[in-house]
């Protein structure tokens, strides 16, 4: 049995919230189309109070930018991009390039070709996201894009130092100082000063992501990434204070960040609830991660593990934290999330800023048909043939000419008959199949 201790908000409350930002996304992408570097200057007063004479940072203003990070800070930024990196690499060798003879004289193959322009999102307002830029500026170069175009808003009126310098050392060709709906608009229709790109990436909040739906299709995207969503699978081998810790570190990203508990102990799920509300006392986040908790937090009691997967698997979370005495039995068995952080002594937090895996991950149950960002997402994978003897190019022809005249395509077929005429020496009728 499954019972459920804590409700989140209902789900058609929630669809009135995507209703309304899809209605002011729409009008906005509108106007940056038809009025261009004017609609995003206005945008970006309007939102950010930021007016600047370019967007787009000289190598001057970068350089200065760097300069207001601490030496600390440089040293941990430079850590954890060679974690993200070498994980990175990894991922890149593991797609190679293939050609194989298929039949005598028949090549078939694939390349792997990066995307040659990405727009990079890197999230601002309440946390600026440094880590962001290490996840797609850095994921990006080493999948080899020859134009990576960062843009992050300003902070306090000015680019966030950390984040240029993120921006930077991972790779950024161009660095735009914009934030919000306007900046993926304005990355991905362009405009007079801004060149588009061909795909954006990161994540951001309900109107970037809503943006990023929107333009798809127009560009490529990495995944719908919408507001975190976090879910802690645990038994009795843990407490309530790793619990309620883990529920609220990652409900603290924004007013409806959904965190849910599964377990199949009562005790553990009314334990981390006095838990969650002790530390809402002391967290000084707590005025925005109560909210969520409030809104979007949840706690499932199961019955049995079985039930608890089948729970998982159907919401599909973002971040899956498994604390149980079966971390691997879920590892195998899980089918649907973002990412699994396995045992206690891993954790979401790690994931997000410094592990080495990607943190840009799918929401809303997106989980069920793609994973996150990785380097795989920037190549595209082209496949090429070949036939080089004319004994192949006949007897594939032969067989091409049949099945399209079997469908109706007779300017189809013919393609294949002049060459069954030209290389296998054969009469061929005019719009007929070959025999």
């Amino acid at each position: 049995m499954i019972t459920y201790l804590k409700h989140g908000k209902p789900e058609a409350e929630r669809a009135e919230d995507d209703a309304r930002v899809r209605e002011v996304v729409e009008t906005t992408l509108a106007d940056i189309e038809a009025r261009g570097d004017v609609a995003v200057r206005e945008l970006s007063t309007k939102f950010d109070n930021y007016t600047p004479a370019a967007f787009r940072l000289t190598a001057s203003e970068i350089e200065a930018a760097m300069q207001k990070v601490s030496a600390r800070d440089m040293d941990d930024i430079r850590f954890a991009q060679v974690q993200i990196r070498r994980f990175a690499e990894v991922q890149r060798a593991s797609m190679t390039d293939v050609e194989v003879e298929t039949l005598p004289g028949v090549v078939l193959g694939h390349r792997n070709i990066p995307v040659q322009s990405v727009g990079c999102y890197v999230p601002g307002g309440k946390f600026p996201m440094v880590a962001s830029a290490h996840m797609s500026v850095l994921t990006a170069s080493v999948a080899g894009v020859p134009r990576i175009v960062a843009s992050a808003p300003p902070v306090n009126g000015e680019p966030h130092p950390a984040i240029v310098a993120a921006m930077h050392m991972g790779g950024a060709h161009e660095i735009l100082v914009l934030g919000g709906m306007q900046a993926v608009g304005a990355m991905a229709i362009g405009t007079e000063s801004i060149e588009p790109v061909h795909m954006l990436v990161g994540p951001g909040n309900a109107f970037v992501a809503e943006a990023k739906r929107q333009l798809y299709g127009r560009v490529g995207i990495d995944l719908f990434a919408g507001p975190t969503e976090t879910m802690v699978i645990a038994d009795e081998t843990v407490d309530a204070e790793m619990c309620a810790t883990d529920l609220l570190g990652q409900a603290e990203h924004g007013y409806n960040s959904p965190a849910v508990l599964v377990t199949n102990s009562r005790k553990l799920a009314e334990a981390t609830l006095a838990e969650i509300e002790r530390l809402l006392l002391i967290l000084p986040t707590a005025a925005t991660a109560s909210v969520s908790w409030r809104d979007y937090g949840e706690v499932i009691v199961c019955d049995t593990y079985d039930e608890m997967l089948a729970v998982a698997n159907d919401i599909a979370s973002e971040h899956v934290q498994v604390m149980t005495d079966r971390d691997d039995w879920f590892l195998e068995h899980m089918h649907s999330y973002g990412a699994l952080f396995l045992g206690a002594r891993t954790n979401v937090a790690n994931g997000d800023k410094v592990i080495g895996t990607n943190h840009t991950l799918p929401t809303k149950k997106a989980g069920r048909y793609t994973g996150g960002l990785w380097v795989g997402k920037f190549l595209k994978t082209h496949s090429y043939q070949r036939i080089t003897t004319d004994a192949a190019a006949a007897m594939i022809g032969e067989y091409g000419s049949r099945l399209c005249m079997l469908e109706g395509f007779v300017g189809h077929a013919e393609q294949c008959n002049v060459r069954v005429r030209r290389y296998g020496g054969r009469n061929v009728p005019y719009g007929a199949a070959a025999e």
